[in-house]
């Protein structure tokens, strides 16, 4: 048999409602380009029911999944989309501490792998930019080509019929006309910014804690300083966990996700439902990209929120241009990925693309810069991610003994938080995030983490409320103040 086989329905622009139609199935994820940009948002990925699944817990959980990976991935490439079929999930933050060799001091209350991926054979690819729609399906795991083919046909039938029987038919067929698809715009496709209310049916309780109280937050930015003056470190990223109870019955899941998109849409967006936890995020930063052996990677740091009126959106903008403060942070992190690709990129190859971009999203302006490396020859995905994870932007510089001082000041564990999530696609190519604006939902509770990068000359004051600029659309879709 070929190396796949697809189809190509009619572009639905707005991927969540494909994804509605699967989002209650086994390991069911969709890799979200909620806001659409063409160097970056291009693509959006859904995927259920794999045929096989990796749970890692400790310091060998990449090198087992690399193992599984070679042993069952065969190389299948086209033109058509980076993800015909492949494996999808995260790392959750945690593991950087086994791979570094870091005493972990704080309690794990979240119960979660520090990885988990699907191996998913059958994969809804939305190109935004050329407005297309394909399933791709392999017939992985058989390795007979009769079987395989078979297996092939019958995973894409199934999802072709969910999706025809799902949505309205002259959408699907292609017959409609340019006002049928006005009201399904993706979130990236609307211009301004939006208000947004959060699901009618979410039963939580209102009432938002964190780990920290603001003396407390203010106190582990004075003793991060210490460490600064000491000479210890130049930067650490210090975060603080919200939580509140949540009583699902089923599905406000995802309900919470579209409401988090509508208000927030980001590039990087992400589902994953793990079964008895849901992983939710709307990250607007890239980790890693590969891409026929070119490695890029965009930090970002330094955050303003946007304003009420056009005038003070302009002078946040030109205060974030203009902070000395936060041009020293992107520049520390962009050198600390440049040193990170080194050790897995050919010699003299790693570039920065671009040093300072500020990005525009519906609640803050983001700093941004971009760095390029081409992979050495005898690298794959699994040594890019090896040689790079945690996020620089996340830890700070240095790396590990920033993670030591995150783990000491920090009270609770991070969990999926700052990790990464994405896909590796068979073809040998990859994508993933940094699983910022994020939540978790977990033993009737909802989690997540905002957090700064703390340098020599931050106030603790100012610290904590950039946490809750990080905060706001979080909690306006949550409906908690």
């Amino acid at each position: 048999m070929h190396e796949y086989l697809y189809k190509e329905l009619s572009y639905v622009p707005d991927s969540t409602q494909i994804f509605d139609l699967f989002c209650n199935e086994p390991y069911a994820f969709i890799l979200d380009s909620g806001l659409v940009e063409k160097s970056r948002g291009r693509y959006s990925f859904i995927g259920f029911d794999p045929f096989d699944v990796y749970k890692g817990v400790g310091a060998q959980t990449l090198l087992l999944l690399k193992e599984k990976f070679k042993t069952i991935a065969p190389q299948l490439r086209t033109d058509l989309t980076p993800l015909p079929c492949g494996v999808v999930g995260f790392l959750g933050y945690d593991y950087g501490l086994y791979q570094e060799n870091i005493i972990r001091r704080q309690k794990e209350d979240l119960d979660l792998p520090d990885g988990l991926f699907g191996f998913y054979d059958c994969i809804v690819t939305i190109d935004h930019l050329r407005k297309r729609m394909f399933v791709f399906s392999s017939g992985l795991p058989e390795k007979d080509g009769d079987l395989r083919k078979r297996r092939a046909q019958e995973r894409l039938d199934v999802v072709v019929e969910k999706i025809f029987g799902g949505l309205e038919k002259d959408l699907i067929l292609g017959i409609s006309d340019e006002r049928k698809h006005r009201n399904i715009m993706s979130a990236g496709q609307l211009s301004g910014r939006r208000n947004c209310s959060h699901p009618k049916s979410l039963k939580l309780n209102p009432s938002l804690t964190s780990d920290f109280t603001k003396e407390e937050y203010c106190a582990a930015v004075r003793r991060a300083k210490e460490y600064i003056a000491a000479g210890d470190i130049y930067q650490v990223n210090l975060a603080q966990r919200f939580e509140l109870e949540f009583y699902d019955d089923g599905g406000q899941a995802w309900d919470i996700y579209k409401s988090l998109r509508e208000i927030s849409p980001a590039s990087f967006s992400s589902y994953f439902n793990g079964g008895d936890f849901q992983v939710i995020s709307s990250s607007p930063e890239r980790f890693l990209c590969v891409e026929k052996n070119i490695v890029r990677t965009r930090p970002m740091k330094g955050t303003r929120p946007r304003g009420d009126t056009v005038e003070q959106d302009k002078t946040l903008r030109d205060e974030i241009i203009k902070s000395a403060k936060d041009k020293a942070e992107l520049l520390m992190i962009t050198d600390l990925l440049r040193n990170d690709l080194g050790r897995v990129c050919e010699y003299g190859s790693v570039h920065v693309e671009c040093m300072r971009e500020i990005e525009e999203y519906t609640t803050v302006f983001q700093a941004t810069s971009t760095v390029v490396g081409k992979l050495q020859k005898d690298k794959d995905c699994f040594d890019v991610l090896q040689a790079c994870f945690p996020g620089g932007s996340i830890t700070g510089c240095p790396k590990i003994r920033a993670m030591e001082v995150i783990e000491e000041l920090e009270p609770v564990r991070r969990g999926v938080y700052t990790g990464s999530m994405g896909y590796i696609s068979f073809s040998g190519d990859m994508d993933f995030n940094i699983l910022i604006r994020t939540l978790t939902i977990n033993k009737d509770r909802i989690v997540f983490y905002v957090g700064g990068g703390i340098v020599a000359d931050s106030t603790p004051e100012g610290e904590y409320e950039e946490t809750l600029v990080k905060a706001k659309a979080i909690k306006e879709c949550l409906g908690v103040t």
